[in-house]
């Protein structure tokens, strides 16, 4: 593996591109912890308590009236962003999946394809699942194809 560093003079951001010939697991690794040095720092919110979750343990975040709730395998936690605002800031594991969800991609199980209607998405070892409707179905179907490459 080859590194360089270039030196931009007036970039009014840092820019980090990653040159390969297929993603495997270090260009997976390295994504992933570069997006960690900048991803957000959500606060998740439980009664009265502040708690500060690793993104990659959230499943998926939904809307539940005026409220988001993000999701565990066996917990919610109330956040205060709009979903538009999440999917903004989150890392690219995160796609939407319908009007009122947004899913971690890391953590689809299986995703049972309906036709007629949304399709069912299933997380690995937890009762929860979401429903991704047909408009949202074809992007988040490449990026599943994204991460299993």
């Amino acid at each position: 593996m080859k590194l360089r560093i270039e030196v931009t003079d007036g970039l009014l951001e840092n820019e980090v591109i990653i040159r390969c010939g297929r993603v495997d697991d270090n260009v997976q690794k390295i994504h992933s912890y570069i997006l960690s040095l900048s991803s957000p720092g959500i606060v998740f919110y439980k009664g009265q308590q502040e708690f500060y979750i690793p993104l990659e343990n959230i499943l998926f975040f939904e809307t539940d009236g005026e409220q988001v709730f993000a999701h565990t395998t066996d917990d919610a936690y109330r956040v205060k962003y709009r979903l538009y605002e999440l999917e903004a800031m989150l890392p690219h594991s995160f796609a939407r999946a319908a009007k009122g969800t947004i899913v971690n991609t890391h953590r689809i199980y299986a995703i049972n394809r309906n036709l007629t209607s949304s399709s069912q998405v299933r997380f690995a070892d937890t009762h929860k699942h979401v429903y991704v409707s047909r408009h949202y179905y074809m992007s988040l179907k490449e990026r599943m194809k994204e991460r299993s490459v």
